[in-house]
Formats: structure tokens, C-alpha cells, sequence
């Protein structure tokens, strides 16, 4: 689907309750259901991701009820998923089938995952290598490097693994699968990411030990089902963020919106690069801490990103290149290797993209160069079928001096079907 987007905005003003976080809204899924109990999450993120995950659970045998933003799991332990009689198809979430990998792994009894064109292509040995030392028996394409994937689980074994590169997905499905195995499972990280699994064990009753880069989980624990509410998405965020301080004469407010500091490397570098970003009414939402954010337009300044700071902003990193070409000066992102490996390579297709528009950007291997003051004009862009592609090239055309089309434009639902009507909300003329 092609869409032409709104072009040469004079200013965005308003506030928002940006939806549910994507990555706790998966996990509250995945902990209700091995939970004992009944689970209910509010604020849930209703995108074509979680609701893959939702569809999963329920052919595993998880009776699961969702009316808007409210689920309703009720878990009977890990003990109380059966084998599935068809594939688990996880559409486009790279969340759903890395983790499910770690909690199917330890599971006796036979199931095969697979996934849009998009997941066929996305290497999953990260995973599967791993958990297959654990004792699972993985198969798929080329060795189990991509899907379709077979697992055949039971009888793990704990053990001590060193992330080759920092990913809280692998970290997560190793975590899951430790739950499950006989005796203690370390994980141990290059450097910190997302620790949402962590802390949802806790929230389920469960006990997980964190020391510096290292995550221990033992083997046999019993979860409890909670109430989740899950907190704005930051990651979803950081589009508004962005437009209100490249948009002239902008000022807009995020509500209630997730500040894990695992996933907070977006508001450092923004307050790095000079945005007029403010931090309010910060509180605990459960296991979580929350804040509201308000940015106005300012100057902005280029600045290198990289080493620690990219696991904490890897999702962000294409609406922070768009940000850097609105910057004085040049900014220099680097060490994103992941990036090449997600719902597309997204270092090339962000500089492709954007150089449709008159951008001054170059990829590098670990990352790209942003040279900053170019002025935007109109063009035909394409997602390429990744969501938050599609949603910085719809924030670049609000700068865009001419008519931007959009191809794809339906991928931004994965994560934010209100995304175009949140949007125009802020848009004032």
C-alpha cells in the first residue's frame, strides 16, 4: 500500500498516551502462560506482534481472553503447555520465536515455529546454538540457522554462556529455558541490555540473581500469575520525540511512558545533542518505572554513539539518524553490527531511504555518518516492510519540502497501529 504523507508541518502540539510497551507486552504473554494461575495485563499493546504471541500461546493450550487493551491468561505452569497439532507461526516478531525458542527448549514434546519472509531471513543460530548446548534438540534451514524451526524439548542442563554479542532476546531465551533446566543457568553479557525478563520473573514470584553483566536464574522455580500493566512504549516514543524537536515551534507531551534505564539510551543522547527534553512525574508502574516527557523544538548538535550506549537505543537508532540530519554538524553512530540483522539491514535501508529525501548520510560496517543541516525534500520512500522504518520516514516528511509517498506503510502496524492518528492529533496549522 502506498500512502502520501503529510509534508511541511508548521508545528506539532499536544500530548499523547503513547500504547504499550512491545517488549513487556510480549513477555506478560509468555509469564502469564508458564505462570500459575490467572494473569491479567492492562495496556496492552494490541500490534501484529503480540498477537502473534497471543496465537502461539493458544495453540500450545493456553486459554487466553483480549478484549481492547486487557488480556486475561490463565497459566497452568510450564508444565501445562501441550504439543501443538499444526507450525507456530510468528508472523513478523523476532521477540516471539527467539523467546519461545527458550521456553518450547525445555518442553518434551515436539513443535516446529515459522514466520514471514522477513523472519526466514533473520539468523537464529544465536539462539538455537545455545539452548542446543542446554539439551535441546533444534533443527531448521541450513542447521537450524533459519526458519522453519523443529525443537524437540526436556532434559536441560544449566550451564554458563557468554554472549558473543549483546541481544536481550538471546539473553531472554537462555533465562527461559534456565527456568526449566536442572541446576543454576549464567548468562553473562558484553554489555547490559533490556532486562525485562529479569524483572517480570520477580513480578511472577520468581527469584533471578543480577550481578554486573551476569544473570543467574536456577532451575525448578514455580511462577504465580499478577496483574501486569504495562507502560508507553519508549521506543514508540522516540518518533514524537524526535518531530517535536525537528518540527519548528513544537512542543508535545508523552504520557506514562517506560524509562526502564535499559531502554533509556534515547533521552541521553537527545539531552547529548542539545533537545529541550524534560522528565516528569516519575513513579514505579509495578515492576517498571514510568515518567511523562515533554520536548520543544531546539538547536541540535552532532555527536558519536557508540560502545555501551547502542544496546540501550538499537531499536531507536533509524529516528535518531533522521534527528542527526537536522543537527549542526556531523554525528557518527557506531558498534550497531545488530542493526544489519533485524526486519531488514537496517543501516543500509536507513541511509537508502533517506538519501531519497536529500539527506547527507553514509553507511559504514558497524553503523553509518550523519552529516547534519541538510534540507528535506519530497520523494517516494518504501518501509521495506520494517515498522519502524516506515514511522521515521512519516516524521522526515513532516520536514520534507515536497510531497513524500510512502510504499509499505501497513508494516508500521506491527508495533503502532494508531501511529497515523496519533500523528495528526499534533499536527497544527
Amino acid at each position: 500500500m502506498t500512502t502520501v504523507l503529510t509534508s511541511q508541518v508548521k508545528r506539532l502540539v499536544g500530548e499523547l498516551s503513547i500504547p504499550g510497551d512491545k517488549s513487556i507486552s510480549h513477555r506478560s504473554v509468555m509469564f502469564g502462560a508458564i505462570a500459575h494461575g490467572t494473569t491479567t495485563v492492562s495496556n496492552f499493546l494490541t500490534g501484529e506482534d503480540c498477537l502473534s504471541t497471543i496465537a502461539c500461546f493458544r495453540k500450545l493450550g493456553v486459554s487466553i481472553h483480549q478484549h481492547e487493551d486487557t488480556v486475561e491468561i490463565v497459566g497452568k505452569g510450564f508444565e501445562g503447555l501441550v504439543e501443538p497439532n499444526e507450525r507456530l507461526d510468528v508472523g513478523n516478531s523476532g521477540t516471539t520465536i527467539r523467546l519461545m525458542l527458550g521456553i518450547l527448549s525445555g518442553r518434551p514434546f515436539y513443535t516446529a515455529l515459522e514466520g514471514d519472509s522477513s523472519i526466514a531471513k533473520r539468523p537464529m543460530t544465536r539462539v538455537t546454538n545455545p539452548l542446543s548446548q542446554m539439551g535441546a534438540i533444534i533443527d531448521g534451514r541450513e542447521n537450524g540457522k533459519f526458519t522453519p524451526i523443529s525443537i524437540r524439548g526436556g532434559n536441560l542442563e544449566g550451564f554458563t554462556y557468554e554472549l558473543p554479542m549483546a541481544s536481550a532476546q538471546v539473553k531472554s531465551a537462555i533465562i527461559l529455558a534456565g527456568l526449566q533446566a536442572n541446576g543454576t543457568t549464567t548468562v553473562i553479557e558484553p554489555s547490559k541490555t533490556r532486562d525485562h525478563t529479569e524483572r517480570m520473573i520477580r513480578q511472577f514470584g520468581g527469584e533471578v540473581s543480577v550481578d554486573g553483566l551476569k544473570v543467574s536464574v536456577t532451575g525448578g522455580q514455580t511462577l504465580q500469575a499478577t496483574h501486569v500493566h504495562v507502560p508507553g512504549d519508549i521506543s514508540s516514543a522516540a518518533f514524537f520525540l524526535v518531530a517535536g524537536a525537528i518540527v519548528p515551534n513544537s512542543e508535545v507531551t508523552l504520557r506514562n511512558v517506560g524509562i526502564n534505564p535499559s531502554r533509556t539510551g534515547i533521552i541521553d543522547v537527545m539531552l547529548q545533542m542539545g533537545a529541550s527534553l524534560h522528565v516528569s512525574d516519575e513513579g514505579k508502574d509495578a515492576a517498571e518505572p514510568v515518567a511523562d516527557l515533554t520536548i520543544t523544538t531546539s538547536g541540535l548538535k552532532g555527536i558519536t554513539i557508540e560502545g555501551d550506549m547502542i544496546p540501550r537505543l538499537i531499536d531507536e537508532i533509524p529516528i535518531i539518524a533522521l534527528l542527526a540530519t537536522q543537527a549542526n554538524g556531523t554525528t557518527v553512530i557506531k558498534d550497531a553490527e545488530e542493526l544489519k540483522v533485524k526486519e531488514t539491514n537496517r543501516i543500509d535501508t536507513v541511509v537508502n531511504e533517506l538519501k531519497k529525501l536529500g539527506a547527507s548520510i553514509e553507511a559504514t560496517d558497524d553503523g553509518m555518518i550523519i552529516h547534519g543541516g541538510s534540507k528535506l525534500h519530497g520523494g517516494q520512500v518504501n518501509s521495506h516492510g520494517d515498522h519502524r522504518i516506515g514511522m521515521m520516514l512519516a516524521i522526515a516528511s513532516l520536514i520534507s519540502n515536497g510531497e513524500v509517498t510512502l510504499e509499505n506503510e501497513e508494516a508500521i502496524s506491527v508495533s503502532y497501529p494508531m501511529f497515523f492518528s496519533h500523528l495528526n492529533k499534533l499536527i497544527k496549522e
